[in-house]
């Protein structure tokens, strides 16, 4: 998954509901507004009744407004967010920015800054979150998690009572843009105190793995909760089994009958695509990922954190390990102790025969929410029981493209002989599992690589050692191209004083000279590999679908790549909508959205993952507009929620501990995401199939590789 945390947290914030008469006007505008007096950035700026209207350029890559506190500052540390109205005026969509600034802003520190995509005529409300920054005086007693208690970041974040201004524009526009502001106001509550004395702040977890010094809604205080829990849940299931015009794989029994091949398959049908079950029902995939048992946290370093931690002695003592697992924040590189309290509270809830109780509890559930597919990362214990479709996770390795980088890490060399080899291994191990399933939509092969422009993979293959394979190809096709070293200096700008000393030289070329020669081997990079994972698939499961790498950083190079040798094209998009999601011109193929999510912190957690929204009710609605939005789009044939569960609430090995799951920690599901999962997933190929591909929305067109 796409971790962006400290960053994307801060994106938009859509909120249904009007202020309340507890928000702080900060700016209004009408007639009284002295226009000239604010600054514009590649922007002019006028007036319409009470909304100030603003025209960017697209000269300038944040083209836009400042409005400064008219006295010089604004005290907001009585409320958690800064919000404004904004309507787009112009006939393309457009993504307007805002930011919140202490002095000292530079876009990176000290500022905030929240995004609303916006169709034309289409207008909403902007919400930039006010995050703080830790009290000084818990720093260095708070660490390894994300988000912390009150949603304080230990990194970032401002001081809210002193903000001077606010900058509404838009970021790297291609096109001209016009959009109209107003109601520039603070709301919303701030995050609660906590106590400094470490005999108040410690424990701060409890004995289940929640947050202490808050109650919610749901929370559990005593193991006779999970009764009450439990009881409540059956009765809820019994109510809703499942959508009654459902094959057993989660087709459309009532829907058309298209041919049979006894596994899943695509096809475009109306003018749409889709997948094709076993049985020849039209399938959409409205799944889950990381169905699974386990949601490990770090406890070294920070015992103290947590009550009533189970004596190494008794059963719970099962649920203790070690992790390793850390790319990032304060345990990377560190071995760990961990604590397992979503497996220790399955045991409460389940007994001894947690596991498989828990197990045939996950396909009941999805059933009963309208969902059909388990998805990415989930244990193939759950999913092996061939009750519920799933996506086959499959892992490899391989020696790295050295001169490459990544937040996960550098990306592989498709043509180290390491990479087919790790290839055939990982997929000959689906014999008799996945390979040959007909409850296996497919397979996924990568996550989120990092394949950066569409020049980035070839710079970094230059960027590499001289006995890099990928390197080592690069040079043998210029040297075909050219002929003479000398060629391709004079083609490059460079001073290369032979085939081997290019092959011996670990600085790129200069991007825009060698432009088309970088392009052009990126293409290769992408296409090689594209084609030894679907060789790897086709060689072991002939029919297996392969689903491609879950696109979240891209470009229309590897995309094309992608459309040409996957059966489907899959992308990890945390926005708000994936109804204008296309590909690149010419490439023709079914898309699934690999992930997505939103989270709040109303119950207890203390981060909202990398799509925040206000509350559970706003989480719901979030999720309705986004499976919905997919339905629209006729190249998407599915949705997977990231994920079955919260993360642990002092986070996993990175660090992450989003509010992000359909049940909590204790394994109680969350009703108001539910509710919203049933609603769409009940009705979900009506929906599908009266979808007006005439609709604006059907028809316009986004950047594919936008994240």
């Amino acid at each position: 998954m796409l971790r962006r945390a400290n960053t994307l947290m801060l994106v938009v914030l859509v909120v249904a509901a009007a202020r309340t008469q507890a928000d702080q006007v900060l700016l209004t505008f009408g007639k009284q507004t002295d226009v000239a007096s604010i600054e514009a950035r590649d922007a002019k700026v006028g007036l319409r009744d009470s909304w100030l209207q603003v025209a960017t350029g697209h000269k300038q890559p944040w083209p836009g407004i400042t409005l400064k506190a008219p006295k010089g500052s604004w005290n907001l540390t009585a409320f958690g967010h800064v919000a404004v109205d904004v309507r787009n005026l112009g006939a393309q969509p457009v993504e307007v920015s805002c930011r919140v600034d202490n002095p000292g802003a530079d876009g990176a520190k000290n500022c905030v800054t929240g995004h609303v995509s916006l169709q034309p005529n289409e207008q909403k409300t902007l919400v930039v979150p006010l995050m703080r920054r830790m009290p000084p005086e818990l720093r260095g007693k708070l660490f390894g998690m994300r988000g912390y208690p009150g949603g304080w970041l230990d990194e970032g974040g401002i001081d809210p009572a002193r903000i001077e201004k606010v900058l509404v524009f838009v970021a790297r526009p291609k096109l001209d843009h016009r959009f109209e502001i107003a109601n520039l106001r603070a709301g919303g509550e701030p995050p609660p105190g906590l106590p400094a004395d470490d005999k108040k702040l410690f424990p701060l977890i409890d004995a289940f793995g929640q947050f202490i010094h808050k109650d919610w809604p749901g929370k559990i205080h005593s193991l006779e909760d999970f009764a009450a829990r439990e009881k409540a849940e059956l009765a809820d299931l019994a109510a809703h089994p499942g959508p009654a015009d459902w094959d057993q794989y989660g087709g459309w029994q009532a829907g058309p009958l298209l041919k049979a091949t006894g596994r899943f398959r695509t096809e475009k049908h109306r003018g749409r695509w889709w997948l094709v079950d076993p049985a020849g029902r039209l399938f959409w995939s409205h799944g889950i990922d990381c169905v699974r048992m386990e949601n490990i946290t770090p406890i070294t370093d920070r015992r103290h954190w947590f009550a009533d931690l189970p004596a190494k002695d008794s059963p719970l003592a099962a649920f203790y390990g070690r992790g390793h697992w850390a790319p990032h924040g304060y345990y990377k590189n560190k071995s760990y102790e961990t604590f397992n309290f979503t497996g220790a509270n399955l045991w409460r809830k389940y007994g001894e025969r947690w596991r498989e109780a828990s197990a045939e509890r996950v396909h009941q559930r999805l059933r009963s929410w309208g969902m059909n597919t388990i998805a990415n990362w989930s244990e193939p214990s759950v999913y092996l029981m061939r009750k519920t479709p799933y996506t086959a996770t499959i892992n490899f390795s391989s020696r790295p493209l050295e001169g490459s980088e990544g937040y996960w890490g550098k990306f592989v060399d498709p043509f180290d002989p390491s990479f087919v080899e790790s290839l055939r291994k990982a997929m000959a191990a689906q014999k008799g599992k996945a390979a040959g399933d007909p409850w296996c939509v497919g397979y996924f092969l990568g996550n989120e690589l990092s394949w950066g422009s569409e020049t980035s993979l070839a710079a970094a293959t230059l960027a590499s050692p001289p006995d890099q394979p990928a390197k080592k190809v690069f040079v043998q096709r210029l040297q075909a191209k050219y002929a003479t070293i000398e060629r391709l200096n004079e083609a490059w700008g460079a001073q290369h004083g032979s085939w081997n000393a290019l092959l011996e030289n670990r600085n790129p070329p200069d991007a825009k000279k060698a432009a088309a020669d970088l392009g052009e081997f990126t293409t290769v990079i992408a296409e090689r590999f594209f084609q030894c994972c679907r060789d790897a698939v086709k060689e072991v499961d002939p029919e297996g679908l392969y689903l491609g790498c879950r696109f979240a950083w891209a470009n229309d190079r590897a995309i094309r790549a992608a459309g040409k040798y996957c059966d489907v094209v899959s992308f990890n998009r945390y926005e708000r909508s994936v109804a204008n999601l296309r590909l690149p011109q010419g490439v023709d193929r079914p898309i699934v959205i690999g992930e997505f999510h939103f989270g709040a912190l109303d119950r207890g957690m203390f981060h909202t993952g990398l799509v925040p929204t206000a509350n559970q009710a706003e989480r719901a609605a979030a999720y309705l507009a986004y499976v919905q939005s997919a339905l629209a789009n006729p190249l998407i044939v599915g949705t997977h929620w990231f994920q079955f569960g919260d993360q642990a609430t002092t986070g996993r090995g990175d660090g992450e501990n989003y509010q992000i799951g359909f049940v909590d920690i204790c394994d109680t599901p969350y009703p108001e995401t539910i509710q919203a999962s049933r609603q769409v997933g009940y009705q979900l190929y009506r929906q599908r199939l009266s979808t007006d591909l005439t609709s604006p929305s059907a028809k316009s067109s986004s950047p594919p590789g936008k994240n």
